[in-house]
């Protein structure tokens, strides 16, 4: 895996979420999409609270792939990670995923 598919998987994984989180078709919903469907909003409140969910998820998945690139905190502590993908190639060794991150989360990469 390259350091890019890595850093798509996170996006990827911030989309399904989202998505699953507004799911009223699905047979496996979430605990979340039933909880939102629950509140009985109008469509208007339904897409403002779906931008306010994907804010969020936006930030704690950027904060946490900058956090193992070491240039955020996780928790009280900084420090960068080797990251290693399970054939034992090396995903990134600190650093790496600052520019990435912003381009899929915040930029126009998506």
């Amino acid at each position: 895996m390259t350091t890019e598919e890595f850093i798509k998987n996170f996006y990827q994984e911030k989309q399904n979420i989202l998505n699953s989180s507004f799911d009223t078709q699905s047979e496996y919903r979430t605990l979340v999409s039933i909880k939102i469907e629950e509140l009985n909003l109008n469509e208007v409140q339904s897409e403002k609270l779906k931008e306010i969910i994907s804010d969020l998820l936006t930030d704690s998945f950027y904060t946490i792939l900058l956090g193992l690139d070491g240039s955020a905190s996780i928790g009280d502590s900084q420090e960068s990670f080797k990251i290693y993908d399970e054939e034992d190639n090396l995903i990134s060794e600190g650093g790496d995923l600052e520019g990435l991150a912003y381009e899929y989360f915040h930029g126009d990469n998506k």
